[in-house]
């Protein structure tokens, strides 16, 4: 068997242009298919797809870890985030070949299950943009919360820090406070909040100020309470904050994770297959959390194939604790693919079809081709014109 063809497919959605990888092979009828969708990069990730392309024209697309050598070795030049996504969703689509090609689910390839059944958290809209990130206010919360909670969720995450610097004014930090616990009281004890700080605050002093804020609504976990390159200051709050720290989705590759895990600079994981390499190598993360004494709780506010893999490694991963997702971010949805299990609130399934057991409505995607995403991050500006991380 040899790798024919690779080609990527966008699909816009709004706030993000999914793009679809599709390996293609010399067996007529079998092809597979990934996921490398990246907000504001979909331009330079299908390039990166094209370069990658002629590197597997010929290999033995079952040969997956030879795959993933040849991508990011005989290309000289490490990869960053671009490159990584497109190798991502290409190793996503061939572990899609290799389980069609033995009739086998494919987290039965990657050890086989560790649990009958995923759970799901979504966000404030079941994931529509507007409410995931322009949802602040106290009362918005508790309604858009409760909404969430109807919909037959018990757990959801939001993102209601402010956009922010090294410092801000007590109001700001006393404000998020309240509206958190308003939140709490709303949806009761037994639903569990996530609360994503986005990476907005440029301090660890500032971040501790709204950890302290928050901490009375009991949050399963505080998200990147700090930008991703200030290792020390992550560490720091995971020490020190009394809360449990989840961060690492813009770590890519395993040797970043290996940095984090060695400094404990979180307790939960989160990698997002679909930028950090792959399944196969969030497969090396986990078993390096799990020896470390961390879950993961992977990060996929993506499309609809993305999900469909995270599903697979969740339900094969033994430290795995809960799964993001954002199947409510367009009503067409279930349009462009049709997943192998009926989807649930709060629950996914144990997928029984072959491969990743996905079925792609190529027309349908036609139907929403590329277009320029909503550049959402320009609103993080501050009222003195300071850029500030969305």
């Amino acid at each position: 068997m040899r790798i024919t063809g690779i080609s990527a497919t966008v699909c816009n959605a709004e706030m993000r242009n999914w793009v679809f990888v599709k390996v293609e092979t010399d067996v007529p009828g079998l092809v597979g298919w990934g996921e490398a969708t990246l907000e504001w990069k979909t331009r330079a990730i299908t390039g990166a797809i094209a370069d990658l392309e002629p590197l597997l024209l010929g290999q033995d697309p079952r040969d997956i870890e030879q795959c993933f050598q040849i991508m990011t070795r005989h290309g000289f030049w490490r990869l960053g985030v671009i490159g990584m996504t497109a190798v991502s969703g290409i190793e996503i689509a061939l572990w899609d070949i290799l389980g069609k090609s033995l009739d086998t689910p494919v987290w039965r390839l990657l050890g086989g299950k560790c649990r009958d059944h995923l759970r799901t958290y979504t966000h404030l809209g079941m994931g529509d943009m507007s409410a995931v990130y322009d949802t602040m206010d106290g009362d918005s919360l508790v309604e858009r919360g409760r909404a969430v909670v109807e919909a037959g969720y018990d757990a959801l995450k939001v993102v209601p820090i402010p956009y922010v610097h090294y410092i801000a004014p007590n109001r700001a930090v006393d404000r998020v406070g309240e509206a958190m616990s308003a939140l709490r009281d709303a949806v009761g004890p037994d639903v569990d909040i996530m609360v994503d700080f986005h990476g907005r605050p440029a301090s660890a002093a500032l971040a501790r100020d709204f950890l302290n804020a928050i901490a009375p609504c009991r949050p399963l976990f505080a998200e990147e309470p700090v930008p991703p390159e200030d290792m020390d200051g992550l560490a720091e709050l995971t020490r020190h904050s009394g809360l449990t720290i989840a961060a690492g989705e813009r770590l890519i590759g395993r040797g970043a994770f290996a940095e984090a895990i060695a400094r404990r600079a979180f307790h939960i994981a989160q990698p997002d297959i679909c930028h950090l390499g792959g399944l196969s190598e969030a497969r090396k993360v986990a078993a390096m959390c799990e020896t470390a004494g961390m879950g993961v709780a992977p990060h996929n506010p993506l499309g609809p194939i993305a999900g469909i893999a995270a599903l697979h490694f969740g339900i094969s991963t033994p430290n795995h604790i809960i799964q993001e997702e954002m199947v409510g971010a367009v009503p067409w949805y279930d349009d462009v693919v049709q997943w192998p299990i009926t989807l649930r609130p709060g629950r996914w399934d144990l997928p029984e079809k072959p491969g990743l057991g996905l079925e792609v409505n190529e027309a349908e995607i036609a139907r929403h081709p590329f277009k320029q995403e909503v550049l959402h991050a320009r609103n993080a500006v501050l009222s003195d014109g300071t850029i500030v991380d969305w």
